[in-house]
């Protein structure tokens, strides 16, 4: 099995690569990755309505689905839509202009409020009786925050400020769950939270943090540049890729803890069997989900320099 895990991780990591490498020279930011962003959405969003399902929760499929395509698309396309003022080179691999940033989360926050809306009034036409319509109201919200939502931090990142900022995320959190995994076997004695995730460990998630920094080093240091040579970039402080990689580190943790909470509620093991030896999408993708809007934070914070 640990094989297996090994070829089958491998080949991903070489798939996204590629994609990332065609979307470098993409005439439009995310041309490439876009598909594979709503095919995972759509997944994940399966698995966690079917944990849902498991539990009772059985809230309208189709409402959630649909918002959530759609908010991932809104945040993709409005930012193309409001930018001015960068060739098509430039707006393929680097940030878009600053401006747009306002004017894109206003507008894609309205956009989750009328889907939600939405889970509301579906709710409201199918009531029968009293009992279950709370749960499902909240279960859809739900799904929508919980992947529409945080989905959309991480195509910001990559329309505002380019697959650098992508690469920096994704690396820095599997790092951390390599590490987490490799110092929890080997030297993990105080559980974590054993109620919720047996097998994580205080020694592990120390582990995590430091291999998360290291992630972290070598993205700044050796990915990024690659990524924005184009433009004039003015450095950042020293401890910019340490912040970074213990805060988005430290979230990818987090976010471990809450989606194997999810699992423990449904009592599965993982969310689904659709990959052999990795589980389903959502076990790839919990450390990812809730670590993207602080990924999304630490660029817009300016923490790594700023672009000319």
């Amino acid at each position: 099995m640990l094989r297996w895990r090994f070829l089958l991780g491998t080949l991903i990591v070489a798939a996204l690569a590629g994609l990332c490498w065609l979307d470098i020279h993409a005439p439009v930011p995310g041309l490439y990755l876009m598909p594979v962003v709503v095919l995972i959405a759509v997944l994940a969003t399966r698995e966690l309505l079917d944990m849902a399902a498991a539990v009772g929760i059985h809230p309208l499929k189709l409402p959630i689905y649909f918002g959530n395509v759609t908010l991932l698309m809104a945040s993709w396309c409005l930012p193309h839509y409001m930018k001015t003022g960068l060739s098509s080179s430039q707006a393929a691999i680097g940030p878009v202009a600053s401006e747009t940033n306002p004017a894109t989360s206003s507008v894609l926050a309205f956009a989750f409020f009328a889907i939600v809306l939405t889970v509301f009034w579906d709710e409201m036409r199918r009531f029968r009786r009293p009992g279950g319509n709370v749960a499902n109201i909240a279960a859809g919200v739900f799904a929508l925050f919980y992947i529409g939502l945080m989905l959309c931090f991480a195509i910001q990142m990559r329309v505002l400020y380019g697959v650098g900022a992508i690469a920096a995320w994704v690396i820095t959190v599997k790092m951390c769950d390599s590490g987490a995994y490799f110092v929890g076997r080997m030297i993990g004695r105080h559980k974590l939270a054993p109620r919720i995730s047996p097998g994580k460990t205080v020694e592990g998630v120390i582990g995590g943090l430091i291999f998360a920094c290291l992630g972290s080093w070598l993205t700044f240091h050796f990915i990024i540049p690659f990524t924005i040579d184009i433009f004039n970039v003015k450095p950042g402080p020293w401890w910019g890729w340490l912040a970074f990689g213990l805060l988005v580190g430290a979230g990818g943790i987090f976010g471990d803890l809450v989606e194997s909470l999810l699992k423990r509620d449904a009592g599965r093991k993982d969310s689904s069997n659709w990959m052999p030896g990795f589980g389903g999408v959502l076990d790839m993708l919990d450390s990812l989900l809730l670590s993207a809007p602080i990924a999304w934070f630490c660029w817009a914070a300016g923490m790594f320099g700023s672009f000319d």
